[in-house]
């Protein structure tokens, strides 16, 4: 389950540039890798709200509780009916950068039954500092597979705020994580596109 759904699949679509993440998978299944890309499209000018958990002093309210649990409780139910999937926790995960990745990191913290691994991408914990807060409270009931990536291109809070998180989770939950800092990375598709491959690798990988 992939957030911001108009920049996974094509350039048409997107606002920012595409991830490209349906190229990569027709190499993944080329290996006889199976998978399933659901790319939620964001909600255009209430993209901040819908990603954020919590209210904003400048965007507003936040919708974040109530997008999430549309994934959990409409979403997933309907695609799971609809479609070929292993809908256990194992094989189901949740994926964004910046406003969606603090979303999907929102996300797993939640539901942790639900999603067994994530991809945070140079998510935008500075937005929602309370994100912290649910870190504390609800991560040693996570128990899942986290990757963590920020570029040193995007900002010294952005890196900062990642390995902070990474940290926090570490020291509250069992779950396997790593974090990826990278000295070429940027704020951007491109940049997430060409990590996305290294992500999924290790996801795959067993404990």
């Amino acid at each position: 389950y992939m957030q911001d759904g108009q920049n996974v699949f094509d350039d048409a679509t997107a606002y920012a540039g595409e991830w490209g993440v349906d190229e990569f998978f027709d190499d993944v299944c080329a290996k006889g890798i199976e998978a399933i890309v659901v790319a939620i499209d964001n909600g255009g000018i209430k993209r901040m709200n819908e990603y954020s958990p919590y209210d904003m002093e400048e965007a507003g309210k936040g919708e974040g509780d109530e997008y999430v649990d549309f994934i959990v409780k409409t979403l997933k139910p309907f695609i799971d009916k609809n479609y070929r999937t292993a809908a256990n926790k194992e094989n189901t995960a949740i994926a964004g950068s910046s406003m969606g990745g603090l979303i999907s990191l929102y996300a797993v913290l939640k539901y942790p039954k639900v999603f067994g691994g994530a991809g945070i991408f140079s998510p935008s914990l500075w937005v929602s500092p309370k994100i912290f807060d649910d870190i504390q409270e609800r991560a040693s009931r996570v128990k899942s597979k986290i990757y963590f990536y920020a570029g040193k291109k995007e900002s010294t809070a952005m890196v900062s705020q990642a390995l902070k998180a990474f940290e926090q989770m570490n020291l509250y939950s069992k779950s396997r994580m790593t974090i990826v800092i990278r000295s070429d990375g940027e704020h951007s598709e491109a940049s997430w596109r060409k990590e996305f491959p290294a992500f999924y690798e290790w996801l795959l990988q067993q404990d």
